[in-house]
């Protein structure tokens, strides 16, 4: 501060007075690329044209603090370019750069380009006249404003996942044992792709759950330092209210002090701006909370869907359980039943030798009668 009101004390010391004066964003073209802007500062400040009278010269004047963005003197060779709707260019060869302006309206931008004209105009007609008046005038630098092409104006930059769960029911068949083998075949499958299923939806149901409650932990952490910052900004509204009425009442004479209660103006401006997006960030938040209780609801009511599901399974375990009994008492029968066929057949073999050996002893009696 104490830096800022010497250069202040400077400027009104060597006569010169604002004359106009707006908010805007400054930036410097980027002296390696000659294509991208660098910008200055991380807010708007003010933007002035001065007017020296001993001189008789006009200054485009910015300052940050105790720092000087814009040091820039108007010459009759400048041209201010309009580039946007909200951005302007001018190029200054004594800085050996080129400065430019972001607005927050077009109609800023339109007036400062105004100012711009006729301060130049200014400036030819005061080079013209000082040089009726001496014949020992220096020649005058020579200042053009290059057009730079790709100069931009910096820009401002401006989820559903579903499943389908197919169940294959399987055909049946008539009382045989193709049907029961079927049937356990296909049973643990679809028992399989159910459990899958579910168990894909009971580990997408935790995962939301731990993000909802950290997201919900994130949500008060975050409301608790928003309330610290704006309980902050308030201070520092109130500290700047307080100053700006130490500076009226000290001065009301000088330029330094003019500038400076207008960008306190300006600051307490912003900060009420910020002070009324952290309330609309709170009311967010509490949307936020609200719907994740509705998501809670939701997560209960596919629990219990869950655990109706699994008491299903069970059943069909069950059921399972009670085809692979039956399926192996069919199978002991079968077995059984296959050992009397084959003493059967062993027997039916036996008696099919003693028949043909009876034929053939009765064709040899009947040769042996004849």
């Amino acid at each position: 501060m104490l830096c800022r009101l010497r250069l202040t004390t400077f400027i009104s010391s060597s006569r010169e007075q604002p004359i106009f004066s707006t908010r805007a964003h400054v930036f410097q073209i980027d002296p390696s690329t000659k294509k991208n802007w660098i910008p200055t500062c991380k807010h708007a400040v003010t933007v002035s044209y001065f007017f020296d009278s001993t001189r008789n010269v006009y200054r485009i004047i910015s300052l940050d603090g105790s720092k000087a963005l814009i040091n820039s003197t108007i010459s009759p060779n400048m041209t201010f370019t309009k580039t946007s709707h909200k951005f302007g260019q001018w190029a200054d060869s004594r800085a050996n750069t080129v400065y430019g302006l972001g607005f927050s309206s077009e109609g800023q931008l339109v007036k400062f380009a105004e100012k711009f004209a006729e301060f130049k105009e200014a400036a030819r007609l005061a080079k013209e006249k000082s040089q009726e008046k001496t014949e020992l005038s220096t020649t005058p630098s020579q200042e053009s404003a290059p057009s730079v092409p790709g100069l931009l104006s910096p820009l401002t930059p401006e989820t559903v996942n579903g499943t389908e769960d197919e169940r294959l029911m399987p055909d049946t068949t008539q009382n045989t044992d193709m049907q029961l083998e079927t049937s356990l075949e296909v049973f643990p499958h679809s028992i399989c792709t159910v459990s899958q299923h579910w168990e894909v939806e009971r580990a997408a149901l935790k995962g939301n759950n731990a993000k909802l409650t950290a997201a919900l932990l994130e949500s008060t952490a975050n409301v608790k330092q928003w309330k610290q910052q704006l309980a902050a900004y308030q201070e520092e509204a109130e500290r700047l209210h307080k100053r700006v009425t130490e500076l009226e009442c000290a001065s009301s004479q000088t330029s330094g002090i003019t500038m400076q209660r207008t960008e306190l103006s300006w600051t307490i401006e912003e900060l009420e701006g910020m002070l009324n997006a952290k309330e609309d960030e709170l009311q967010q938040l509490k949307n936020k909370i609200q719907n994740a209780s509705h998501l809670q609801i939701q997560r209960d009511t596919v629990s219990e869907r869950l655990q109706e599901t699994e008491f299903r399974n069970q059943e069909l375990e069950e059921q399972v359980r009670k085809l692979q009994q039956c399926l192996k008492s069919d199978q002991l029968q079968q077995d059984a039943f296959r050992k009397s066929l084959h003493s059967l057949l062993q027997e039916l073999n036996g008696k099919i030798l003693e028949l043909t050996v009876l034929r053939d002893s009765l064709a040899k009696l009947i040769e042996v009668s004849l």
